[in-house]
Parts: C-alpha cells; structure tokens; sequence
C-alpha cells in the first residue's frame, strides 16, 4: 500500500493547539495538548481519535512517561497524569503559577516541569511527589529541554540555565539568549553537544554547550520564517523546533505558516514543505524520525486577523530521506 506523504488528522481541537508529542519509541500515537481543555491521543496510523480528557483549564504542554501514561501541565498550575488504559486521572502535583513546560526525564524516570512561578520541579510520578524545585533566576519559565542528564530551560528575561540532573545543587551555567527578543522554542540537539533556540523575531540560534573559546566559535543564528511583502519584510515567530533522532537535523515551525528543515552543522536549509492555511503552533518527529507531526492554529499574532479564522489541524507527514538527511 503506498501510503500518503501527509495526512490530516480527523477531530482534531477546537482551539489553539499548545503541544505535539509522540509516544516514546512510537510513530503511531501521538499526544496533543490545547487550549481548548484537551488532552487527546490519536493512533496516527488509522487516522483516528483514541482518548480525549477534558480537564478545567487550557492545556500548555504534555509528556508521555511512557506508552501508557501522560504528564500534562496547564493553566490551573497543577500537574496531571492520565493512564491510557484505565481512562484514569490524577493529580501529581501543582506550582504556583501555570506550567508552561512538561517533559519525561528517562535518566530518572521522572516527569520534568517549568512553570511561569519561575522554578522547574521534578516529580516522582510513582509515589506522586515533588523531588525537587529549582529556581530559574528572574525568568518564567517559557521553554524547557530535557535529553538523558541534560536540561536547557529558556525563560521570559532572555535568560538560558543549563542544568546536569546529576547534581541539581547548581545549575552548570547561566547565559544570555543570543537572540534579542522573547524565546519561543529550545530543543537539545540528539548528541547533547549543544541547543537550538528561536524567537519572536523570526530567527534561531545554534548554541554550544561547550564553554571551550574553540567550541563557542562555532556558534551561529540565522534569519527564518521571514518575506517580502511590497518590499516591507514581514518577521513572523518561529514557534517550534523539533529534531531527527537519526540525521540530527531539526524542523521549525512559524507562523508564516511553513515548516523548514535545517541541517545545523552545515548551515544549510534542506527544504521546506507546502504553505499550510495558518501559524505552526507545535511540531514533533517520532523518535525514528519517520513521522513529522505538524499541528497549525491561528495564534493572533498577525496584524491583519484573517476572516473566517482558520479551524486547528493536526497534519501527519510521512517524511523522506531528501528531506531530512543531510546532503
């Protein structure tokens, strides 16, 4: 059977769409987070809605803990967990303002989460419990990555902590964001020598860890998601990153409404797919990095607000060598 290169979800939300992730090791279910007070998991494969959990408040980010289980953080400030297979809900905790970040911890087993109350917890979902709260200097919490014992946390005063969950004593090193307006997305690249961030201000930079003169020569940011409109450039956000677990090359989103896929190390852009009908809120590959989930809503960010307002979608692209490897 030849499958299609994309397809859209059915029944996707009915309002902004805050978060896409696939369920570890799974390019079949897929998690979606949205404003609309929802948390549903699709079976991507046959295009259908598995779960759907309505809680009190927009849905800001999720996680999986595992094939069975999701994290999800909203705007009630509380920490939730739901068990796919007994339909199951309970509350792992809370912070004091809304968690805005939600990620799975592997190295610990645990559910990482950053807040705009400024500090990131760790969770102990078993015993459902708080291990630990870490403040974030003088920033929100606005996006957060996690891979084995690292964590980039950006935050709203243009600030980026690194962290080792080794030792959460300290953080290893506090930066400014290379990029002079509001972070929008931070991803770990998948070999854990450095990140990608983007902004605002249709830009991303490619940082190292590595504080080495050497190693801090290489880093770079570069325009994108930007066009010329009767020669005034329009500068749209980039609202997403996602990387390829295999090429390291990662995708981004923006509300121009496209997706890229970059090759970082040879800073090149490899391509970019079709325009689709409105911002790209959210973005995911599967952990093979055979499926690309692309979550488009109208984010009000655009000065001319277009009438009808675009419906949510949820769009699955089944992505190829050419645009992923790098060449």
């Amino acid at each position: 059977m030849d499958k299609k290169a994309e397809v859209q979800l059915q029944n996707p939300p009915s309002d902004v769409i805050s978060a896409v992730k696939f369920a570890p090791n799974s390019n079949q279910f897929l998690g979606v987070g949205s404003w609309d007070c929802t948390t549903r998991i699709y079976d991507v494969t046959n295009s259908a809605l598995r779960h759907k959990f309505i809680q009190e408040c927009p849905v800001l980010d999720l996680a999986f803990q595992d094939p069975f289980r999701i994290a999800t953080g909203g705007l009630d400030n509380r920490v939730l967990m739901y068990d796919l297979n007994t339909q199951a809900e309970k509350v792992v905790g809370s912070h004091d303002n809304a968690v805005k970040c939600v990620e799975y911890a592997g190295k610990v087993n645990g559910i990482l989460t950053g807040s705009w109350d400024k500090t990131i917890k760790l969770w102990d979902t078993r015993e459902e419990q708080c291990v630990g709260t870490y403040e974030q200097s003088n920033g929100k919490v606005y996006a957060m990555a996690v891979i084995d014992e690292k964590i980039a946390v950006a935050t709203s005063d243009r600030k980026v902590l690194i962290w080792d969950l080794r030792n959460m004593g300290q953080f290893m090193s506090r930066r400014e964001s290379s990029l002079k307006y509001q972070t929008r997305a931070i991803k770990i690249f998948p070999s854990k020598e450095g990140f990608v961030m983007s902004s605002i201000e249709g830009r991303v930079a490619v940082e190292y860890f590595d504080q080495d003169a050497e190693v801090q020569k290489k880093k770079f940011a570069f325009k994108c998601h930007r066009s010329k409109e009767n020669n005034v450039e329009l500068i749209y956000p980039v609202n997403a990153i996602t990387f390829h677990n295999i090429y390291h090359t990662f995708a981004t989103g923006g509300s121009d409404g496209f997706v890229n896929i970059w090759d970082g190390f040879n800073k090149k852009r490899l391509c970019q797919f079709h325009h689709y009908d409105t911002s790209i809120a959210a973005l995911a590959f599967s952990h093979d990095g055979s499926t690309l989930a692309i979550a488009c809503s109208y984010l009000d960010e655009l000065e001319k607000v277009p009438d009808p307002l675009p419906e949510p979608t949820i769009y699955v692209r089944y992505v190829n060598e050419q645009e992923t490897k790098p060449k």
